[in-house]
């Protein structure tokens, strides 16, 4: 029994959630982004890389000229995340991100998880553009830095890059100072820079277009010259494998915008701007990517393109030299924005969680002058900074993708979890029900009009059990990719097993009544849009190598150090429960005189309670108090 009653009391302290019970207005940080602010951040910090290196690198090796489809296809990928982003948005108005709201909807532990992953994520983002930037300047100087200093550092180290890369060390730290110093002037910069970015795309689609040839996307495979691979010609000369290989790749361009979504604390009307924010930046997104990919290649051969640098190639070819210095100073104004855009959201998502309680409190330090997390900021600009200098550019790509797959997982079941969550978020108390009950409530017999305990636990469960599907299929289609190709029977029953029973469970969640919550956005075609961004996000993780899954492996674990050293044992929310049961025990509605319930989770009553984004029971009491920092 007491073994029993320690395992509950470990279980309810990894599912414990956070209360979504305030509405944002207490928050220490200044309320300065405007709609204009936030679409400028999510389109600068997503239009980088995609459009100057991702669009002929795609079309060069995965696509061809149906390189506009893989756009086409990733961008209906990142809407549907995008809108499960957004209805979040409206639900939480609170930084963090996919953080915060797996904290409200699923529990503390996968909250944890997700914001470790939402870090590596971040950091990563930061290192890989800031590398890129500095390979495009190099470029542009026929490689002069990067022989000077492979000739005078070289690192022969076979999971290093060749040579340190001081050049994005100092420009990340740069960055960092810029971001320590005040959001309002960093946000500005950035307008002034995506502003140009867009400028520049404008005119490369107007000098692009007045040379484009349609016979270009429909090349014969006798025209393609000897010794080069060009598939088999026309659109598609690499097949539907060809377009949703490209599609996966694709997919990554448009990572950034869910940078929107973390600045719920700094946004004038969170709740209508950030999803305005994020459905028009992924509209402007998407054209310019589909723009871009259709100019480049009916202005020349897919097979001709340059992976590395397609535009200044393209410009070259047709010895139209000024145009291609235009571009060239838009790519690094481009890169700029993204360098932003990746590294905005870093020290948000470890303010929010120093203010929880779950990574060390000294990163929930404000400066009151700058109203940024200083501290927070400039640490994860010297970790960024420091991937950056120490490896190469494919090596941050390949390490970037599974923490932002993960998070737009765990963002889409989170809507599915509180669409369908019982009123009481908090309520534990136990229901006794039958077989035939549950078989009823599964096809809503009943007709409920209100979530129950029981439906709620049938969406949980349904989620739970696509998700391992899900996890079949995927393996099956990338383990098993030539039996699939070939139409072995046994693998093509299986797969269509599999894919009924996912679609029975999509329909008996269809079944379950919804909470009733009036909010500015909601997500439509619950449970369908959800379910399919589940099932997208896990086939590209299925994607990636065992070298990127060692390397987040690693970071998990060092994590989860963390967490059950510190965090589990500073969780404002256990601490706030804590205090909750001393106070029914105690039976006079009055707290206990000494440390509240506080001494277990390492709370000294010396210092600072954290209440920062949770309400205690006089949530009103003083404004001033409400976001109390220690800043010993």
């Amino acid at each position: 029994m007491r073994q029993g009653g320690r395992m509950d009391r470990f279980w309810m302290a990894l599912t414990r959630k956070k209360r979504n019970e305030d509405d944002g207005s207490d928050s220490k940080l200044a309320r300065v982004l405007s709609l204009l602010d936030l679409t400028g951040l999510g389109v600068g910090s997503t239009l980088g890389l995609g459009v100057y290196v991702l669009a002929g690198s795609v079309a060069y090796e995965q696509a061809g000229p149906a390189v506009v489809i893989s756009f086409l296809v990733a961008a209906v990928a990142s809407a549907i995340a995008a809108l499960c982003y957004a209805e979040f948005a409206a639900r939480v108005p609170k930084a963090g991100s996919a953080y915060i709201y797996s904290y409200v909807s699923i529990g503390e532990f996968a909250a944890f998880s997700i914001g470790w992953n939402l870090i590596l994520e971040y950091v990563i983002g930061t290192s890989s553009v800031a590398r890129g930037m500095s390979g495009y300047i190099d470029a542009l100087i026929d490689n002069k830095m990067s022989n000077a200093l492979r000739e005078a550092m070289g690192m022969n180290v076979s999971f290093l890059s060749d040579y340190p890369d001081f050049f994005s060390f100092v420009v990340v730290l740069i960055l960092a100072a810029l971001l320590a110093y005040g959001v309002k002037e960093s946000t500005l910069l950035n307008n002034i820079f995506t502003g140009v970015n867009l400028c520049v795309i404008a005119i490369v689609l107007v000098a692009g277009g007045m040379n484009s040839d349609s016979a270009n996307w429909n090349i014969k495979p006798e025209d393609i010259p000897e010794g080069i691979d060009g598939g088999s010609g026309g659109f598609a000369p690499y097949g539907f494998a060809g377009i949703m290989a490209g599609a996966a790749k694709c997919f990554y361009g448009f990572v950034g915008f869910d940078c929107i979504a973390t600045t719920g604390e700094e946004a004038k009307n969170p709740s209508r701007n950030i999803p305005l924010a994020i459905v028009i930046s992924l509209v402007v997104i998407f054209l310019a990517y589909f723009g871009i990919s259709t100019v480049l290649t009916m202005a020349l051969p897919y097979y001709l393109q340059n992976p590395e640098a397609p535009f200044p190639h393209l410009f070259d070819q047709l010895e139209w030299y000024e145009i291609k210095w235009i571009v060239s100073i838009g790519a690094i104004f481009a890169l700029c924005t993204s360098l932003l855009g990746a590294m905005f959201p870093l020290p948000r998502v470890l303010y929010a969680m120093s203010s929880d309680g779950i990574i060390f409190k000294k990163l929930r330090t404000v400066h009151p002058k700058t109203q940024t997390p200083v501290l927070a900021t400039i640490l994860a600009g010297l970790l960024a900074a420091t991937m950056a200098l120490l490896f190469n550019l494919h090596q941050l790509i390949d390490m970037m993708s599974i923490g932002t797959l993960l998070a737009y997982t765990i963002v889409a079941v989170s809507v599915l979890v509180l669409r369908y969550q019982e009123d009481t978020l908090l309520q534990t108390t136990e229901v006794s029900v039958t077989l035939p009950d549950v078989c009823k409530q599964m096809f809503n017999v009943d007709k409920l009009k209100e979530p129950s305990k029981l439906s709620s636990s049938i969406v949980k469960g349904g989620i739970c059990v696509f998700a391992v599907l899900v996890c079949a299929v995927c393996g099956i289609l990338v383990m098993a990719d030539d039996q699939v190709s070939a139409g072995d029977p046994g693998v093509i029953i299986t797969l269509s097993v599999l894919a009924g029973v996912m679609v029975l469970l999509i329909v008996i969640t269809s079944f379950q009544p919804k909470e009733s919550t009036l909010l500015t956005f909601k997500v439509p075609l619950v449970p369908v849009l959800p379910m399919l961004s589940v099932f997208f996000n896990l086939y590209l993780m299925f994607q990636l190598d065992s070298g990127t899954w060692i390397r987040f492996a690693v970071w998990v674990v060092i994590g989860y150090i963390i967490y059950f050293t510190y965090g589990i044992h500073h969780s404002v929310e256990g601490a706030l429960a804590k205090e909750q049961a001393a106070l029914t025990v105690n039976g006079n509605g009055h707290k206990p005189a000494n440390k509240a319930g506080f001494d277990n989770n390492g709370f000294d009553s010396s210092h600072d309670r954290i209440v920062s984004t949770i309400p205690t029971e006089n949530p009103r009491r003083s404004s001033k108090n409400s976001y109390t920092f220690n800043n010993e």
